[in-house]
């Protein structure tokens, strides 16, 4: 009977003695047999496929979870439609083997394909499901969640150069992971975070059911637009609704250093940044000795020149400033650079994949002058990160903190991404102790029971959930899950525990369940 079943999976290379090692042979023969009856053999693979190494490090946008000491899955699944996932549930659930879901890769902690302890698990990798299907004339699009944001973006734009939609900075970046915790990027004074604007979804449930928001609660449709990948479902595909843009946007990029006045100017930046109007986003990237002021405005040269005269007079801003283009080629350019093209949207190949570490900070009170001084003098430092800040304000900060998961809201002045790359594991040190260094230092000066953190910022050290009788606990998930959601937390946890009181959708950091005792 082993022997039979080796021969029928010969083309995964799969012997009895390759099973042996990875797993008990009985449990995996079932899962993959129960896979093999709905899901072609092109679209899994084992761990001794001679392609699943290819397959997994596709995209692995870090490094550090790349190296030998990481859990990685047992098999992975490539769907091309909700059947195929829907298949994996329910084998997964049948036979004991947890599902993790990767679209795009850049879960900061690699969460999404790997696992911190011996965990038999397989990944439901979605690069293969990435159609957008754009409305114009409805102004709505709907885009399946192993999409890449900038694949997203042209597709918009090729059906209209004045519709948009604000979500992430990074073309590369998966549909899937940046909804689902939240999503901003240059246009979130105007519009707002991605997931505010998802007006229907398909999920698959933890019992292999499709729902879309007609047929799932209205907590669990709020739950998946900022509550975080993985804890309620898989969703495979997303309806969003599309914004208006003007013809011509205009772009700029201003570095001054220190010797050019950087702490005064970020030092202003702080109290304007989030009270300029909606159509203007003035985002700061610190680096080195150096401040650069990177914006979006939608609109032309000649009104944001006097706008930036009355507003910013300090920076200097001028007309040589200005790139005036359309919405799209924004894109690219702001994440990218001058040189940058609309091909750079559509770009697979994966080919920077840094050793990195990330984490984020939420802003309600103006630091004090000195505070900058200090901060670009920890910039100057052996193993120093960038800090990237991007001001709130206008639409971002009007929406209710409990309209979604994501709370950032009200009085926010700006959120801090702190990121710092290297290129050689041995070099990681420096760099790992600047990065907890700077975040000890910054303490007093951020926000404060909790100190807030963006749930797509991911950050293990905030806390990993404990599990007890195989559901992991409350107590351990409101450690970190109260910095990402703050009092929403609470309901994303007793909505976990109506849609997946089992925990079967489970990482390091998933929503535990909370069952309400009446």
């Amino acid at each position: 009977n082993c022997r039979a079943f080796a021969q029928v999976l010969l083309f995964f290379a799969l012997s009895c003695q390759a099973a042996a090692t990875y797993a008990p042979v009985p449990a995996k023969e079932d899962f993959l047999g129960c896979l093999m009856k709905e899901i072609p053999a092109r679209l899994l693979y084992a761990k001794s496929s001679p392609d699943y190494p290819t397959v997994l490090a596709q995209t692995i946008r870090n490094s550090r979870w790349s190296t030998q000491q990481n859990v990685k899955p047992l098999y992975i699944i490539t769907p091309t439609n909700a059947s195929h996932i829907q298949s994996a549930v329910v084998c997964g659930r049948r036979h004991g083997v947890r599902l993790r879901v990767r679209s795009g890769g850049h879960d900061y902690e690699g969460l999404s394909y790997r696992s911190e302890k011996p965990e038999t698990f397989a990944v439901v990798d979605l690069n293969k499901m990435r159609a957008v299907v754009v409305d114009g004339y409805a102004r709505t699009a709907w885009v399946e969640s192993g999409a890449q944001l900038g694949e997203l973006y042209y597709a918009i734009a090729k059906n209209s150069p004045v519709l948009a939609f604000p979500a992430g900075v990074c073309p590369s970046i998966g549909v899937g992971g940046n909804f689902a915790g939240g999503g901003f990027g240059m246009l979130l004074r105007k519009y707002g975070i991605a997931a505010e604007n998802v007006i229907d979804v398909k999920v698959v449930d933890p019992d292999g059911k499709l729902l879309d928001k007609s047929s799932m609660s209205a907590d669990h449709f709020w739950a998946v637009r900022g509550g975080g990948g993985e804890s309620f479902g898989i969703v495979v595909s997303w309806q969003v609704k599309l914004m208006p843009v003007p013809p011509t946007v205009t772009v700029f990029k201003i570095p001054k250093t220190v010797q050019e006045g950087a702490v005064d100017l970020v030092n202003k930046w702080q109290l304007v940044g989030p009270a300029l109007p909606g159509d203007l986003m003035i985002r700061v990237i610190a680096a080195g000795n150096t401040a650069t002021f990177e914006a979006l405005y939608l609109g032309t040269c000649k009104t944001l020149t006097p706008l930036m005269s009355s507003q910013f007079p300090e920076l200097g801003m001028n007309p040589y400033h200005c790139n005036e283009m359309p919405w799209i080629k924004s894109v690219p350019f702001i994440h990218l650079g001058k040189q940058a093209g609309l091909d750079d949207l559509l770009n697979r190949n994966n080919t920077f994949k840094p050793f990195a570490e990330y984490k984020s900070d939420y802003v309600y009170q103006p630091f004090p002058k000195p505070v900058w001084e200090q901060i670009f003098g920890w910039l100057a430092k052996p193993g120093a990160g960038i800090m990237i800040m991007d001001p709130y304000g206008a639409t971002i900060s009007a929406t209710p903190e409990a309209a979604t998961p994501f709370p950032h809201r009200q009085g926010v002045l700006f959120n801090i991404q702190y990121v710092n790359y290297w290129f050689a594991e041995p070099a990681g040190a420096a760099p790992l102790q600047w990065s907890k260094d700077i975040y000890n230092f910054m303490e007093p000066y951020v926000s404060k029971n909790p100190r807030q953190a963006y749930a797509n910022y991911r950050d293990i050290d905030l806390g990993r959930n404990e599990v007890v009788n195989d559901i992991s606990t409350y107590s351990s998930g409101k450690v970190w899950g109260e910095k990402y959601f703050k009092s929403n937390f609470q309901r994303l946890a007793i909505t976990k525990g109506k849609v997946d009181p089992q925990d079967y959708f489970r990482n390091e950091q998933s929503i535990p369940p909370l069952i309400e005792k009446y």
